[in-house]
């Protein structure tokens, strides 16, 4: 069991490597401004700026499930940041948040949270879904691209987006979790 899981560790090592180096071969000028410039979407600052429009607009449910899955998510990329300590990938174009911020390339924190509004959009009636997942897979490639995370960690941070999100779905169902929310409206409506 342990030579199948090294050499598949080894597979995913030998594809990010391929992947990185075509991506490298393939930059140009104008893709690099423009991804530089798109992959910030998925920072912290970003994540708290789409929940704060969500919260400002009114739109409850989209702003709940959205603050619950990206805690939920961020919680799990800084633990396994921490934890696997998976160095950067060579030739990087940026680190965003500087790389003293950020324990390791492993996963992606910012394809974690465009996975979130993504599918936090598609689930909504009112934000435009299609644009917001145009600019998700943006910001994923974009981790690629500009070099500050392998295939892989981007992949590992889509799924945990996914995975942030139906958790939130279902924790924000439990009738327990519903009633503690009435009490806490109640309370604050109050004062």
């Amino acid at each position: 069991m342990d030579h199948l899981v090294a050499d598949l560790f080894d597979a995913l090592g030998r594809l990010d490597a391929v992947t990185m180096d075509r991506l490298v071969a393939l930059r140009s000028p104008l893709a690099t401004k423009v991804l530089t410039s798109a992959t910030g979407l998925g920072s912290a600052t970003a994540a708290l700026v789409f929940v704060g429009l969500c919260y400002l607009a009114g739109w409850d449910e989209e702003y709940r499930h959205a603050l619950v899955a990206l805690a939920l998510s961020g919680v799990v990329v800084g633990t396994l940041m921490m934890t696997i300590q998976r160095p950067y990938p060579p030739q990087p174009v940026c680190l965003t948040g500087g790389g003293e911020t950020v324990a390791s390339s492993f996963p992606s924190g910012h394809a974690a949270a465009v996975t979130v509004y993504a599918m936090t959009a598609r689930r909504s009636e009112t934000l435009p879904s299609g644009v917001v997942a145009a600019l998700a897979v943006v910001v994923a490639v974009s981790r690629v691209y500009l070099g500050t995370h392998y295939l892989s960690d981007t992949v590992a941070g889509v799924a945990i987006g996914i995975a942030a999100f139906w958790l939130a779905a279902w924790l924000l169902g439990r009738e327990d979790v519903r009633a503690l929310e009435g009490r806490v409206h109640d309370t604050v409506g109050r004062r």
